[in-house]
């Protein structure tokens, strides 16, 4: 996904068709280590780098310079820890936002839940790979569903009880949720490249409490330990006296 991103950057800025931009990707020995991929940082990041450095080669171009090599180091506002005198931080430099809605059916006899919709709503800033967004938005989905109610590794005494896939469950394609709306909400950000912004832990992150107040409203029963499995549900009902 970042990949594609990265090549349709380029080709905006350079005003080229996507076909002809080449990628190389990974290699430290020629870009050097800026870091990891992780907090959602590797569009904005590697965005402005792509925008500094292509200002750069076509200052070369019109230079007459063959090739026109441009090479730019982005270096993004600086951020601070909290101070507890002031109470003031800057921990992030910028933020993205993101609002979920879900509707489960949940069985009260087994505690079985099935999910059967969840509403997306996402502000990537300014969308640079559509698809990608709507893509990243699903998979992150599938993902919090096992992590919310699936995934539960358990150990005794030092060892694994849950050690194959068997026992340590993860989604299926009929345990994730039937519909998927995606709702993209662009607000560019001052500082992102051409207003975009990264969001790859965005749409998992608001799955979990959403299932828990969609349990809740049809149980009466609030969870705060994950994951929420059929035995948990069953116990928690039994324990408040509620199902009959």
């Amino acid at each position: 996904g970042a990949h594609t991103a990265f090549a349709q950057m380029v080709a905006e800025a350079v005003n080229i068709p996507l076909d002809l931009v080449e990628l190389d990707l990974g290699d430290t020995a020629s870009a050097g280590d800026a870091g990891s991929a992780s907090a959602s940082r590797l569009t904005f990041m590697a965005g402005n780098a792509i925008i500094g450095a292509v200002e750069k080669a076509k200052t070369a171009w019109e230079n007459e310079e063959r090739p026109a090599v441009g090479e730019h180091i982005y270096r993004p506002p600086p951020t601070s820890m909290y101070d507890p005198t002031t109470g003031k931080s800057e921990p992030n430099f910028a933020y993205g936002y993101a609002a979920q809605s879900a509707e489960v059916i949940v069985d009260l006899e087994t505690g079985v839940v099935e999910v059967l919709n969840v509403v997306c709503a996402l502000d990537p800033g300014r969308v640079i790979n559509p698809l990608g967004v709507t893509g990243q938005i699903e998979g992150a989905i599938a993902q919090a569903h096992g992590y919310t109610l699936l995934e539960h590794f358990k150990m005794r005494d030092g060892h694994v009880e849950t050690p194959s896939f068997g026992t340590y469950l993860i989604p299926t394609s009929k345990d994730v949720p039937r519909e998927v709306r995606s709702v993209i909400v662009e607000n560019p950000d001052p500082l992102g490249p051409w207003g975009a912004r990264g969001i790859g832990e965005m749409p998992f992150l608001p799955y979990a409490p959403a299932i828990v107040a969609a349990i809740f409203d049809a149980t009466g029963v609030w969870f705060t330990e994950l994951p929420i499995i059929p035995e948990k549900i069953v116990f928690k009902m039994r324990e408040l006296g509620l199902g009959g």
